[in-house]
């Protein structure tokens, strides 16, 4: 491990002062997990799980805790608005809750969504079995660093057997302020037995920074829940965004996951969903289209622990000028877990000769009568289509282009909401080198 005394981000986050709620668990618990990170500082690359996301750039960087303005900066309102999502919204900009941008008018009944700030002050014991945790492990440094410092975030509850019909928005907005900021926040959603959502979660940007922020968010579908999440990533050119989903599906629970990764300077999404009932399913559909110097980084790790569970993943990554993706996709069938069925596969373009995506795929099998495969290729688009293409009197750039286009589609091809799947289309081709 590093050093914390000799790295700038590092001393500014062992500086910043805790948030203080009065809530003896939950100050503990954020003790706790600033004292691990303190002992344990940043991951270097001969941690496994870091070994392609170096953060030698970011450790040198100082920054600032939470933005004291952030309650008053402009923000369009228009600008927060996505296609065919029309149902509450929940609104943080540089990790404080707008009240002014969110619509939270007239929810339906059996649907809570409210910042955690709120729900802490009202009533904090639901929370305090996924909040109270504390993180050990030698890859979790972002983890612990927001364990201890994220003072809001989206709690959102949908009560047994109630379907909630409009998409639900969740956005995570990071703004010019003065300096380098960092903010941190914390997600914890809950469907309750044979509950319905569709939910939308979007990283943007008002304007050019260079924040630092990290998003943690637990994921909870109780028995013969269902999840539709579509996650678009369009954080600033030059931010910092790190984030961890973990799910956990119990029986005949069924999620299904798109995701569209854009923007960022360093972006890193590590998603570990635990199947532990028997019958869930999970489908996961990403693409990252990393481009100029961008760095992101997609860690998925599936583990199937009980009887007759599925997973099914398809991802896309395209990388053009100097920039690198990173993709690790790992299963895990359990011993016990018998009957499941789990698929993997991952194919990458390469736009340029100085991009660079690194893949690797893992599968672990300890139980029988398992149905189990993965893939993973890196390479440049087919000649051949090209020639096709061409021969048709199509231009070299737009024949490109357009075989380009169709790779990333793959992954939206099944996403229901038409509106959003053409909007996310569309900002796909707009990432393609010109």
């Amino acid at each position: 491990m590093s050093e914390p005394a000799l790295l700038p981000l590092v001393a500014s986050l062992v500086d910043a002062p805790l948030p203080v709620s009065g809530i003896a668990w939950l100050d503990a618990m954020r003790r706790d997990n600033h004292e691990i990170f303190v002992a344990g500082g940043l991951p270097l690359a001969r941690v496994e799980a870091w070994k392609y996301t170096a953060l030698r750039g970011l450790a040198r960087r100082p920054f600032v805790d939470g933005d004291e303005a952030a309650l008053t900066r402009a923000v369009d309102p228009s600008a927060l608005a996505l296609p065919g999502v029309d149902g509450a919204r929940l609104v943080f900009v540089n990790g404080a809750f707008r009240a002014d941008l969110s619509a939270l008018d007239a929810l339906p009944a059996g649907l809570t969504l409210q910042p955690l700030s709120q729900a802490l002050h009202a009533d904090p014991d639901p929370l305090r079995f996924v909040l109270s945790r504390r993180h050990y492990e030698a890859d979790e440094a972002f983890t612990q660093i927001n364990a201890a410092h994220a003072r809001d975030g989206a709690v959102l509850r949908v009560a047994d057997g109630v379907k909630i019909d409009a998409p639900l928005h969740l956005v995570f907005l990071g703004a010019p302020a003065e300096g380098d900021l960092a903010w941190h926040l914390r997600n914890v959603i809950e469907l309750g037995e044979g509950a319905t959502l569709t939910l939308v979660e979007h990283h943007l940007a008002s304007g050019e920074q260079a924040h630092l922020s990290t998003v943690v968010g637990d994921i909870e579908l109780r028995e013969g829940a269902h999840l539709h999440h579509t996650v678009l990533q369009q954080a600033a050119s030059g931010a910092s965004l790190i984030r961890r989903t973990s799910l956990r599906l119990h029986a005949r629970a069924h999620a299904t996951l798109h995701l569209a990764e854009l923007g960022g300077a360093l972006v890193r999404h590590d998603l570990r969903a635990e199947l532990i009932g028997d019958g869930a399913q999970l489908e996961t559909r990403g693409v990252f289209m990393p481009h100029g110097r961008q760095h992101v980084d997609t860690q998925l790790a599936i583990r199937h622990q009980a009887l007759n569970t599925a997973s099914s993943s398809t991802w896309r990554g395209v990388a053009s000028d100097r920039a690198r993706g990173v993709f690790r996709g790992a299963i895990v069938v359990a011993p016990g877990a018998d009957g499941s069925d789990a698929n993997l596969s991952n194919k990458n373009l390469l736009l340029s000769g100085s991009a660079e995506i690194d893949t690797k795929p893992e599968l672990e099998i300890y139980a029988d009568e398992v149905k189990a495969a993965h893939g993973a290729t890196v390479g440049q688009l087919d000649e051949r289509s090209l020639f096709y293409l061409r021969s048709r009197g199509i231009p070299l750039a737009e024949a490109r282009a357009l075989l380009t286009a169709a790779f990333c589609r793959a992954v939206l091809d099944d996403l229901p909401n038409e509106a959003l799947r053409e909007h996310l289309s569309s900002l796909l081709i707009d990432q393609l080198p010109a």
